[in-house]
């Protein structure tokens, strides 16, 4: 059974066994508007919690993506690179970025759960 946390960067990760789908929020997508190009980590890389991951473009601006915790990354979701407006469409499904093997599962306590993130954003609105 998977579990999401999400960063207060507007990352989620979709944790499933020893191995996590990242990718931006709903919110995160919303805000870019339509997403029109993204840059992905290569597989092997290992960023550490925080550091830049990947990158998204879209009609308003570039942003960062940043890794929510560390690790090696063992998959990227090669269908951005032709469709990158799935993050539009599903950002919290088909729009994932890549999967990354979890490092230390510790680095999960000062991420948010869904009733947190929710409560994030409406302090943002």
């Amino acid at each position: 059974m998977s579990k999401t946390y999400y960063s207060k960067d507007h990352e989620y990760i979709r944790v499933d066994g020893d191995i996590g789908a990242v990718g931006i929020t709903d919110f995160a997508q919303g805000q870019l508007g339509d997403v029109v190009f993204v840059e992905l980590p290569q597989i092997g890389a290992r960023p550490k919690k925080g550091e830049h991951a990947a990158v998204v473009e879209s009609v308003k601006a570039a942003s960062e993506v940043y890794a929510p915790v560390g690790g090696e990354v063992v998959e990227v979701n090669g269908e951005l690179e032709d469709n990158p407006a799935l993050v539009n469409e599903e950002a919290l499904g088909k729009g994932w970025f890549f999967k990354i093997r979890i490092a230390d599962a510790a680095e999960f306590d000062d991420l948010l759960d869904e009733e947190g993130y929710k409560a994030l954003i409406a302090s943002q609105a």
